[in-house]
């Protein structure tokens, strides 16, 4: 499915209609790609606001992971822009936190080939005009949850 969204509050808009979809998911790993500002937290923000999330949320740029505990589950937000190895997700904890029963919103899964556990659910985003584009694709086992909540990943 590719949609346009005209700023940042329709892709946080497109980031809470995700989390509603997604609720019931036992587990989930969600891998987004896009360029630096192609809106990658702004989209994780509306998931975890969704959820109930307050406060500042950030892209953990410097911290690697920043954990949540949300709607009865727990989530894990990774921005590994900054991993300079693959193998140092094992020493950031994030397998304390296994992706079978929690979600985790992964930015720059590129940098953590090899480690990191299959994607569920991936979101390509890129600037489009003054907005962005997104596409979705996803596993077959999710393809259904997504298509009943109106976002067929093509």
């Amino acid at each position: 499915m590719r949609l346009d969204l005209a700023d940042a509050a329709a892709t946080e808009a497109m980031g809470a209609r995700l989390a509603r979809a997604l609720i019931g998911c036992a587990g989930l790993v969600v891998f987004l790609h896009g360029d630096l500002g192609a809106g990658k937290t702004t989209l994780v923000r509306g998931w975890l606001r969704e959820l109930g999330a307050t406060g500042a949320i950030r892209s953990p740029t410097y911290t690697l992971v920043e954990p949540y505990e949300l709607a009865g589950r727990s989530l894990l937000h990774l921005d590994l822009y900054r991993l300079s190895d693959a193998a140092e997700l094992e020493q950031l904890g994030v397998y304390d936190t296994p992706p079978e029963s929690s979600v985790w919103l992964v930015e720059w899964p590129e940098r953590g080939v090899g480690q990191l556990p299959p994607a569920d659910l991936r979101i390509f985003l890129q600037a489009a005009g003054t907005g962005r584009e997104i596409r979705l694709e996803s596993s077959p086992a999710l393809a259904p949850v997504l298509a009943v909540a109106g976002l067929s990943p093509g």
